[in-house]
């Protein structure tokens, strides 16, 4: 598409994380129940005897120089049908993880990480990463709602950990990252609906304690629906970033939706690139081509003149191109004649008798010379006439109102838009709100 966002596809944002069987035990070693009921009554391990008889067998099997790692698994649900106490539970779940660490069975790592982590038993420091293990192995295995269990429990425990990103640097994974990664377990489940739903009661949650809602969630949201053609969404979470993290970037990517997300004519192409000039969005050549293409230099040579000298100043906007040159040269033989007859449409729009075709013209011609009070009073009028184009006229008077700095009144106007033009109207408005709080 001509107008394509910069952003990258959803999966090169994604965090690589190392998923090593393992890891959180590496070089652990279990202490057995019998071994503990011999130490000293400081421990205070309470063992079961059925579960000792149980459980012995299976430690010696896979303690001994040829362990039965396949045995011991067998094993494992008697060890659990036999495990009455909290400390049976955690060293069942214990010596299970073992077995699924070293013969690579996801199931019974998971199963162990389980079993110790209901035990009670975990020392506190490390439950956040019991659960995260929880939550890597879980992914693996395709058990989303397990998964997302192990996320959030880490998240309750406030864990954070090392993480390596794609380009190979690090940095320390949080809470924020974790909830973005909750809703990426239903987006790789194809669970769009779901994965939305999280993410959006997430970012009401922000909204609704007065917080920062993190651009990344923002961000994954729009670039999520945008890469998989969901249109209604791209333009729900593009809103929200320009309102939540106002930038270049973040401008440049709305607005690129709404020329997208719609088959416009010129009029509504024109709105939005006139947003885009405000903006400094423009990207590339062909934005300011469009925008000389919806204005028409016949129509507007003032802003048409404007525009291609602004591209030019840019960079982005290709000197010997042809059809530029041209209407550059066309708009610069109308722009005198057009404004030399500003006074006759001034007064022509003002008789009593003007239709609306004159009052139209006359507010579209001073909003394109900055003229932005004449071009009130136009459409202002307008909208009481019979056969008006009212959403297009109030996006223009919006636009108006802001030129003279009544952001409260323009604001107004933009939110009146309805129809096809309300995305463009929706982005006008923020744009209004921001200036008004910028000064």
């Amino acid at each position: 598409m001509k107008f394509r966002p910069s952003t990258k596809r959803s999966s090169t944002l994604a965090l690589a994380f190392a998923l090593a069987a393992g890891t959180v035990f590496t070089g652990a070693v279990f202490e057995t129940p019998a071994q503990a009921q011999k130490q000293e009554k400081a421990a205070k391990a309470d063992y079961s005897k059925g579960f000792i008889a149980a459980y012995t067998p299976v430690n010696e099997n896979v303690s001994g120089e040829a362990p039965d790692y396949a045995a011991a698994a067998a094993a494992a649900p008697g060890l659990v049908a036999a495990a009455e106490t909290a400390d049976d539970r955690h060293a069942a779940g214990s010596i299970i993880y073992s077995v699924g660490a070293k013969s690579s069975n996801d199931q019974l790592m998971v199963q162990g990480l389980e079993l110790m982590l209901a035990s009670g038993k975990v020392a506190p420091e490390q439950v956040g990463q019991f659960h995260w293990s929880a939550y890597q192995l879980n992914q693996r295995l395709g058990n989303t709602a397990a998964a997302r269990a192990g996320l959030e429990g880490a998240i309750a425990a406030n864990y954070t950990l090392d993480a390596q990103l794609t380009d190979g640097s690090t940095r320390q994974l949080g809470a924020d990252d974790m909830h973005r990664m909750i809703s990426d377990l239903y987006f790789d489940a194809e669970d769009y609906p779901t994965g939305f739903a999280y993410l959006d009661e997430q970012i009401a949650a922000r909204q609704a304690a007065g917080q920062t809602v993190p651009e990344a969630w923002v961000k994954h949201g729009f670039v999520t629906a945008y890469n998989n053609d969901m249109a209604e969404q791209a333009r729900k979470y593009s809103l929200l970033y320009v309102q939540e993290h106002p930038t270049k970037t973040s401008w440049g990517d709305a607005i690129a939706v709404a020329l997208n997300g719609s088959r416009f004519e010129y009029p509504e192409i024109l709105d939005i690139l006139r947003l885009s000039r405000r903006t400094d969005t423009f990207r590339d050549g062909s934005m300011y081509t469009e925008y000389i293409e919806a204005a028409d230099p016949r129509k507007f040579p003032g802003e048409v003149l404007a525009v291609i000298d602004e591209g030019y100043a840019s960079g982005m906007l290709d000197r010997s191109d042809p059809y530029v040159t041209e209407s550059r040269a066309e708009a610069e033989r109308r722009v005198e004649t057009d404004k030399n007859d500003l006074p006759e449409l001034l007064a022509d729009a003002r008789a009593g008798n003007a239709n609306l075709v004159t009052v139209m013209a006359a507010g579209d011609t001073f909003l394109s010379y900055g003229r932005a009070a004449e071009a009130e009073e136009f459409y202002t009028k307008a909208l009481d006439m019979p056969g008006v184009n009212t959403p297009m006229v109030l996006t223009r008077l919006g636009i108006a109102q802001l030129d003279q700095g009544k952001h409260a009144q323009a604001e107004a106007t933009f939110n009146r838009v309805d129809g096809p033009r309300e995305p463009i109207a929706n982005l006008w408005a923020i744009y209004t709100t921001q200036q008004n709080a910028g000064g």
